[in-house]
């Protein structure tokens, strides 16, 4: 009846969720999902701005438990970000991420992860009860760490770092600060395992993995977890190291050489750090080679800075003895 009929638009899409409903209480998620997928209630004017992100929040949570995570990212992109923070929106905006939460643990981006327990974390309801702030606050942390280190990523640490509330988390007080310093980190750390525990590091129950080796996301963000202490000492030792031996280094990772060579040739390959293993000699060097042009150059620029200095020196001379002459 309603079908086509733009002035009956907003009943269509109301009816339409109630035949979700039902077909979802008989055990039929596919088909509820599907349902609600054929009407575009963002294109309707005639319903609210509130029910209109209510209705494909549902959307999102059943393509979610249908598992269809491509189509579920692809529906929450109908939700302009900017509108949950305006005011009286911060029941939908903490549902939002909690189910944007569950597609980016199936794709395991850790940075992500950390934006959208960050964004639950800054609203005002969840500021009020200390028990959710500190588990939103708690994620925040834990996936900051497992996230590919980047330029975003360290700002975001040091904008966490600083927040008050964070001193009454010492665990992920500890651990952040560990990570923002150029010091090298012992694995493991000595809240390892209570940070490990929180429960947004299982996969919610499920046992579908992409991964062909079939472990389980806890153990996945348990290795990576590993894996991003390793890639830190590296870019600590790159600081303080224009060369090493690659045993040394290795001893000083807690790795085998053969561990260390494959986590230098990982961050090599993804751009984040600049090395060059020589084998036969055993050393790994982190700075390149500088030809004698650019040698040239510096010793120029440098020449012409200490002649800057020299002439304003003189000056400076010449103009107290004029003072003191008169």
């Amino acid at each position: 009846i309603t079908d086509g009929k733009m002035y009956l638009e907003a009943e269509r899409a109301r009816l339409t969720r109630t035949v979700a409903i039902l077909k979802e209480s008989a055990g039929d998620i596919a088909g509820a999902a599907n349902a609600l997928q054929e009407v575009h209630v963002e294109t309707y004017g005639s319903i609210s701005k509130k029910e209109k992100i209510e209705f494909i929040l549902e959307q999102m949570r059943l393509t979610l438990q249908k598992k269809d995570y491509v189509r579920a990212y692809i529906v929450s992109n109908k939700i302009k970000k900017a509108q949950l923070e305006e005011e009286g929106m911060a029941e939908w905006k903490v549902k939002f991420y909690t189910l944007l939460t569950k597609h980016y643990k199936h794709e395991k981006e850790a940075f992500q992860l950390a934006k959208c327990y960050h964004a639950i974390y800054s609203t005002a309801s969840v500021q009020e009860e200390e028990l959710r702030w500190k588990e939103a606050l708690t994620n925040t942390v834990v996936f900051l760490c497992l996230s590919e280190y980047s330029s975003e990523v360290k700002d975001m640490m040091e904008r966490v770092n600083i927040d008050a509330k964070l001193e009454k988390i010492p665990e992920c007080k500890e651990t952040l600060s560990c990570y923002l310093k150029d010091e090298i980190i012992h694995y493991p750390l000595p809240q390892q395992t209570t940070l490990e525990s929180i429960p947004a590091f299982s996969d919610d129950g499920e046992s579908d993995n992409d991964d062909d080796s079939g472990t389980t996301l806890k153990e996945h963000w348990h290795k990576t977890f590993h894996t991003r202490i390793v890639q830190h000492n590296l870019r600590v030792a790159s600081i303080y190291y224009r060369q090493i031996h690659t045993t040394r280094l290795a001893t000083l990772l807690s790795l085998t050489a053969a561990e260390t060579e494959k986590h230098i040739s990982q961050m090599v390959s993804n751009g984040t750090l600049y090395a060059k293993i020589d084998r036969p000699k055993d050393i790994v060097r982190f700075t390149k080679k500088r030809c004698e042009e650019e040698v040239l150059s510096d010793w120029a620029a440098d020449i012409k800075t200490l002649l800057g200095l020299v002439e304003e020196t003189t000056y400076l001379i010449q103009k107290e003895n004029m003072v003191q002459s008169h």
